[in-house]
């Protein structure tokens, strides 16, 4: 299927066996476990790029929510909100990608040590 813009409605995570359908969570937590990092979730990394889009960007919410495929809570919001706003996911999806593919910078990260309050 062709989406209005002409680009393919195909998925990042396509199947090896059946192409037209996606990755099981399952076979993305195998990935997970065979690479070391059983201890991580998909809705992890779901979570950082929810957490990306609030602190990092200046995306309005409803873009996010909309590539998370996330409904509006709102029944009222939600009967009006007919576009799939594709355009701005596209730009957000870049930027993430962007935010990915970046070099980690070493000493960027603070390590906190835990207080005792007597």
């Amino acid at each position: 299927m062709k989406l209005l813009d002409g680009a393919s409605d195909s998925y990042l995570f396509p199947s090896p066996a059946h192409p037209d359908k996606h990755l099981s969570n399952m076979a993305m937590l195998m990935v997970l476990q065979r690479m070391g990092y059983g201890h991580v979730t998909v809705h992890g990394f779901r979570s950082t790029f929810k957490d990306w889009c609030r602190d990092r960007t200046r995306f309005e919410n409803y873009v996010s929510e909309a590539a998370l495929a996330h409904t509006s809570g709102d029944k009222t919001e939600a009967a009006y909100a007919r576009s799939a706003v594709l355009e701005k996911r596209r730009k957000l999806m870049s930027a993430w990608a962007a935010f990915c593919a970046k070099p980690m910078i070493a000493g960027e990260v603070v390590p906190l040590r835990a207080t005792h309050i007597n």
